[in-house]
This record gives C-alpha cells, structure tokens and sequence, in this order.
C-alpha cells in the first residue's frame, strides 16, 4: 500500500514535521484558551486599591469598601439621580481643599446604611490613616447608598457602623466577589414591573502600556439591564406571568403612561472607576462624569426621579505614563456598562425576584 505522505515522511524526517505541527497547534489552541482562563479583570487591578464587601447574616442586605492606599488618592463624583443618598460629596468637589480620599463606601439600607461609613472611619482612624489636621489625621470617606429596604427583612435590619468595620477589615487585593453580596445583596432591577435581581458587579481594561481603567458598581435600577455590546435585554421588568416585558417597547407604545408605576422608589445604582493614572481634583471629576455614561448604555430608562445614581471615582497615580483624560473618561464608561452587566450575571435568586441564572437558556444572553 503506498503511503499518503509524500518522501521526505517516509525518510524519517516525519518525526519532525510532525512535533513541529503539534507545537503549532498546542500553540493556537494555548492562544486561544488564554483569552478567557484567565482570571476576571476587576477594580482591585487598580494598584493601591482593595476591596471588601460584608453580607448582613440575613443575606439580603450589605455594605462594600473601597480602601486607598497610602495617604489616599484625588477622588471626585457625578451624582445625576433624582433621589440620592450621599455622604462627604461636598468635599470632592475641585473648588474644596481635600484634595486625597482613603476610602469609599457603597451600601445597602437606604439612609440608614450612611451608618456603615462611619465604621470604615473608625477602621481608617485606627490604622492612623485621613487627613492630616496637626492633632490628628481624619479619614475622608465618601458614601452613597442604595434602596433595598422592601427585600427580605432589610425593613428591620439595616447594615450599620459594624457593617462599615468589618468589610474595611476584610478588604483586600483579590478580585472583587461578585454577584449577590455586600452593597449588592438586596439590589433588585426592572421596578417598571415584576423586578428581577441586581447585583454587585466589576470589570477592569488593562491596557498594553500599564494603565488600567475600571469600575465597580451596585446594580439597583429602576430600569431593566441591557447588553452594552449587542443591546439585548438581560434583566428588567417581567410581566405577571414572569415573562420578560422591555422597558424600551413599555415606554414608547404608551402602556407605561396606562398604568401606575409600582415600587417607583426602590431603586439607586451606585459605583465607582478608578485608574491607575495620574489625575488632579479637576480631572477625576471629569473621570466621575465620564464614566456616568456606562449608566446610560446599560440601564434604561436612567438617572429618573427615583434612582439616586451616584459615580464616584478615583487615580492613584501608580502608572507613570501619559494621561489622556478622554482616553481614560471613555474606558471608563465602558468598564462602569460591562460591571452593570455583570452584576445581573453573577447574581443569586431570592424567593419570587429570580436572576438571570433562572431565565430560559434560550434568554440567556
């Protein structure tokens, strides 16, 4: 029988031409796998910021901690909800002193959950970290919180100055848990009618030449969630039946304007994009507004009387290369849509509030 492989195969110089098209593929097939093993990109690849986040026992309810490292880093924000609940924004403001934030907190439990910032200020005082006044150094925490009282027993339990502590104790540089926890654990989309799971999501670019732009946010929108990429609907309002409804069609065919708006006051999302970049007070308040923008490409309808929607933002100043301000605003919006999108991924079910994890494989996105 003759042989299909042409002379020089037979010679036994096959051997080599074979380990060398076994290389190749070993090669494409290890590019190809690396493009998703890897692990998830997230604020805390952001050098000189870690993460915690503390989950009330209840489960339904939670604050997360954004920690600086150091003496702090030039922190600014975009608050354009129409119900906000915030803490020390003022002082990020590029007409004020305070030029360098240690930490943010992002929380659950409506205004009681301000409470849980004033744990993460005792932490900071602890460690000896804040502004230096002479006497004494004094943390500057930003805060913002969100709506999820009617979820679980959230009505009665709220996350407090221990909740604030113990996820500043717990913080750390390890990629950010996602999904149904921390500032994240009651948060709820899609309020236009049966809602569904938020959650707290991250993503970060890590770009070839060092920088690094990302965002971590609590997803609790009065809206529903889209794919920023492709527009589809991941997460929102469900009819009685449980079928997905689109606040998009809602709206422009007029049924909203038929009905009463249910559980209109329940919403809020808060965030927060940081970079590795250098910024001044005046840029990373432009950084903050920027990246407002992935609010818009992911959430719709957005910034309404009943969400509170606050960005805050942060640069550390460890990468040494040349910041491009547009550059950096526009990743920035980008890495705050595709956390959005991730919050509804990651998220867990509750009794009657499914997730995407439950929908029909063919609503998957």
């Amino acid at each position: 029988m003759l042989s299909p492989f042409p002379k020089p195969w037979r010679t036994g110089q096959h051997c080599r031409y074979l380990a060398l098209l076994a290389g190749l593929l070993y090669a494409i097939g290890a590019h190809t796998e690396s493009a998703h093993p890897l692990p998830a990109a997230s604020l805390t690849d952001v050098s000189g910021l870690q993460v915690g986040s503390y989950t009330l026992p209840s489960g339904t309810t939670g604050c997360t901690v954004i920690l600086v490292a150091g003496e702090g880093a030039p922190g600014g924000v975009a608050q354009r909800g129409g119900a906000p609940g915030t803490r020390e924004t003022d002082a990020l403001h590029p007409l004020n002193l305070v030029d360098k934030v240690n930490a943010i907190v992002l929380s659950g439990g409506s205004a009681f959950g301000l409470d849980s910032a004033s744990g993460t200020v005792r932490w900071l005082k602890e460690q000896k970290r804040g502004w230096d006044v002479g006497i004494a150094r004094v943390p500057i925490v930003p805060a913002a919180v969100l709506f999820d009282l009617p979820v679980g027993d959230n009505a009665r339990i709220q996350p407090d100055v221990e909740c604030g502590y113990k996820a500043a104790q717990t913080a750390s540089t390890a990629p950010v848990q996602q999904g149904s926890v921390g500032a994240g654990a009651g948060a709820t989309v899609g309020k236009l009618g049966q809602p569904m799971r938020g959650g707290l999501g991250s993503f970060a670019y890590r770009m070839p030449n060092g920088l690094v732009v990302a965002a971590l946010v609590a997803t609790n929108a009065l809206g529903d969630i889209v794919d920023p990429d492709s527009g589809r609907l991941l997460a929102g309002a469900r009819d009685a039946e449980g079928k997905l409804q689109d606040a998009r069609q809602l709206l422009r065919d007029g049924r909203l304007f038929a009905q009463t708006m249910p559980r209109m006051g329940e919403n809020t999302t808060i965030g927060v994009v940081a970079t590795n970049a250098r910024l001044n007070k005046v840029e990373v308040n432009r950084l903050a507004l920027m990246a407002d923008d992935g609010y818009g490409r992911a959430i719709y309808p957005v910034h309404t009387m009943y969400d509170g929607d606050t960005v805050f933002a942060l640069a550390t100043g460890h990468w040494e290369g040349k910041a491009d301000m547009s550059l950096i605003g526009a990743l920035a919006a980008d890495a705050m849509a595709q956390a959005l999108k991730q919050a509804v991924l990651q998220a867990s079910s509750l009794p009657g509030i499914p997730a995407v994890k439950d929908l029909l494989p063919e609503r998957k996105p």
